[in-house]
């Protein structure tokens, strides 16, 4: 059995436990933070979350972990079978994590940890997403799924990922760019969240945030 290692509030955690539960795999998870520690160290080489446990060893990275379920687990696809319409739902996963995701992750520290960000930085990201959610919005078809009319990896990216950079932006900035350069995305988010393993995950999402805010009250 697979084992998923990470923390629920991660969204590449949630994005590897949606693909597991939207293809019907039989998975467990345990709870591991990032960290230094050499024994982790030994299964995911910068310490990072998540990664998977299977049979065979470890895989770190999350795009990683989706293209060998995929490959491991046929039964139930999220990729396309053709090799250039697979091609382009990686590169809507690709813009989505390289332009939007990690840019927008330098606003986190402000706007769930009470940390602070400077101004350069606050211009500075806010153009750099204003680029890239115009990119994502060149190859999204909104079909209704983001890349389609039936749910792909690209949707178990898509959607942890609009929802967080939307709510950053949101206390950030007071608007959600998300919405604003991807004006389907509420429809979107909706539909998404219609489906039993999308609930599942944000439930437990949910209750990891609970937990893991008390945890920082004095």
């Amino acid at each position: 059995m697979i084992t998923l290692h990470g923390f629920a509030i991660s969204n590449y955690h949630n994005k590897v436990k949606l693909a597991l539960l939207e293809k019907g795999i039989e998975f467990r998870e345990e709870m591991v933070m990032m960290s230094q520690d050499e024994s982790l160290l030994r299964k995911s080489p910068l310490g990072k979350i998540p990664f998977i446990e299977t049979e065979r060893g470890t895989l770190s990275e999350s795009q990683v972990v989706l293209e060998y379920l995929e490959e491991a687990y046929p039964e139930k696809p999220l990729y396309p079978a053709d090799p250039f319409v697979r091609a382009k739902c990686r590169e809507l996963i690709q813009h989505l994590e390289v332009n939007v995701e990690l840019i927008a992750r330098r606003l986190y520290p402000g706007a769930f940890f009470g940390g602070k960000v400077s101004d350069e930085t606050l211009k500075e990201v806010k153009g750099k997403l204003r680029l890239g959610l115009k990119g994502v919005a060149r190859l999204a078809a909104f079909g209704p799924y983001v890349f389609s009319d039936i749910l792909t990896a690209a949707d178990c990216a898509a959607w942890p990922h609009f929802r967080l950079v939307g709510k950053a932006t949101g206390l950030i900035y007071g608007e959600d760019l998300v919405a604003t350069h991807l004006p389907e995305v509420a429809d979107y988010l909706a539909l998404m969240e219609s489906r039993p393993a999308v609930q599942r995950v944000a439930a437990d999402r949910d209750q990891a945030l609970e937990i893991f805010y008390a945890s920082r009250k004095p």
